[in-house]
């Protein structure tokens, strides 16, 4: 049996840096690149990216809905990259961010989570919006497979607020809700399989991570504004649970591998100075 996410991810990142890096081979990405905006751009730009970075990261984070875009035969991409994420020794987080009921969610999960799935992947990003409690059957069958989720809690976009600042019952905010449910389940492992999406430039909102015992993937890394020194602003005595996710600070630095490597190394060393070591 394979050991757990939180194991694993622990030694990637003792290894090769704090980082995840998104796979993100939007329209513009592919014209910087030279590639055309059809699948044969989208294969090259994201399987060049793993070979060129596959033996540097430890995380990478493909965006489900590029793929998509370019139907069966970009989801065929898609199972490739995963493919390709494994065989280079790294962990594959996709970002799918599903969140559904009873026999659909059971089926998101048997999608991403099980093994022998030709979309399995090491972890996915899920949304806790129809209640944490509508995941179990994603969540247990991580636990079981060795495999981890994030689940949104506080995202960076502008809107995110509104639902997620908001106040639930006993008077916490909903993010803080997200992450004390992520907690719960967490309780008594090492480092839990059940992590949460906050953003790296959410600022001080007062939602207390320090009891979560898993993973903060932590988006807007470089062109989205935030730096390292925001994290620990962000997320204080939390800060040795976050792995930083960027996309853009990275991928505008290809196509040539050379430059890749060098832009990740950039961004780890800024992650290392300031982030503690689990």
């Amino acid at each position: 049996m394979r050991t757990s996410y939180g194991e694993r991810l622990q030694r990637l990142v003792g290894e090769r840096g704090p980082l995840c890096v998104g796979i993100d081979p939007h329209p513009a990405l592919l014209a910087a690149w030279g590639l055309p905006d059809d699948v044969t751009g989208l294969e090259r730009c994201a399987r060049g990216l793993v070979e060129a970075l596959g033996a540097e990261v430890a995380v990478f984070k493909p965006q489900s809905a590029f793929y998509e875009a370019h139907g069966s035969a970009g989801v065929a991409v898609l199972e490739r990259v995963l493919g390709d994420i494994a065989d280079a020794g790294a962990l594959s987080l996709l970002d799918v961010k599903r969140g559904d009921i009873g026999s659909t969610m059971a089926a998101y999960a048997r999608a991403y989570l099980t093994d022998g799935s030709p979309l399995a992947a090491d972890a996915v990003t899920l949304s806790p919006y129809l209640g944490v409690g509508a995941l179990a059957g994603a969540l247990g069958l991580a636990g079981e497979q060795g495999r981890g989720v994030y689940l949104l809690a506080l995202t960076s976009n502008p809107e995110g607020p509104q639902v997620q600042h908001a106040r639930a019952a006993d008077g916490r905010l909903v993010g803080q809700v997200v992450v004390d449910e992520a907690a719960a389940l967490n309780a008594g492992q090492g480092l839990g399989h059940v992590g949460v999406v906050a953003g790296a430039t959410i600022g001080r909102t007062g939602v207390d991570f320090s009891r979560l015992n898993g993973s903060i993937l932590a988006p807007g890394i470089g062109a989205q504004g935030g730096t390292a020194a925001d994290l620990v602003e962000v997320f204080g005595a939390a800060a040795g649970l976050v792995l930083p996710t960027t996309s853009r600070e990275v991928m505008a630095a290809g196509p040539d591998p050379e430059a890749l490597r060098d832009a990740t190394r950039r961004v780890v060393a800024d992650m290392r100075a300031v982030l503690p070591v689990r």
